[in-house]
């Protein structure tokens, strides 16, 4: 059994982006971008590139990455990495979604560490939403949550919100997650998306609707998700810096 295994779930047929795994930044293929950081703290047999697309599998194994096909009928990139979790046994299953080509390896440590300390708890990270960002878009996940950093909601709706023209420091889901075989086996065997999760669109929601406790982990709050076309000149920007 493996301790700890990365997977990188990478869809062809996004609804909002179709072909994003294969999109290049600065003439490198978006999935690969993402491997190539979650290679820096991971020998390449224990990082898995989970698809259901041949050319994102021609593409990734031709850098030397594992893959291993999923089915076409994976609702979300979660369901992506429980498929892998029913072949490849390991204590931690740790999932770095496919647009996050910025993430930061310390980063998926961080994640890694609040997983061992919190074995009970879904991990999940997130960070401020900076400046040049518009916390009120739809693209971008906000979270809330409490003193013992639990997820409290997230939500594509600008919350928290206040009666009063109060200052609010606003954060963002950065889609690193943490799991065990078992939190996996639960989430797919739902076999759809919860009410919550289809109503936001968003995965992680499926795990609160289970009565899942979800620990928050503060990341870096340089990263960048590549959710739709323009994203990627946003992220070029940044990687020209």
């Amino acid at each position: 059994m493996k301790k700890i295994l990365i997977i990188i779930p990478a869809r062809y047929k996004s609804s909002r982006f179709p072909g994003k795994p294969l999109k290049k930044i600065l003439g490198r293929e978006l999935v690969l971008r993402v491997a190539d950081r979650c290679k820096k703290i991971s020998n390449k047999s224990d990082l898995i590139i989970a698809t259901d697309n041949s050319s994102i599998s021609k593409v990734v194994k031709k850098e030397n990455f594992k893959v291993i096909m999923t089915s076409q009928n994976c609702l979300t990139g979660t369901d992506r990495v429980a498929e892998v979790a029913k072949k490849i046994n390991s204590k931690i299953y740790i999932n770095v979604q496919g647009d996050e080509p910025l993430v930061n390896p310390r980063d998926i440590k961080k994640i890694i560490y609040q997983k061992i300390k919190y074995p009970k708890h879904v991990i999940c990270g997130f960070s401020k939403i900076r400046n040049f960002e518009n916390p009120a878009s739809k693209n971008i996940p906000k979270v809330v949550i409490n003193k013992n950093n639990e997820l409290v909601y997230i939500s594509r709706a600008l919350v928290p919100s206040s009666k009063k023209k109060s200052k609010i420091q606003f954060n963002k889901q950065v889609c690193i997650y943490a799991f065990n075989k078992m939190e996996l086996a639960k989430f797919s065997s739902m076999k759809k998306k919860s009410a919550l999760e289809k109503l936001e669109d968003i995965e992680i929601l499926r795990f609160f609707d289970l009565g899942i406790k979800i620990k928050m982990v503060k990341l870096s709050s340089k990263t960048l998700a590549v959710d739709v076309k323009s994203d990627i000149k946003k992220v070029e920007k940044f990687l020209k810096k």
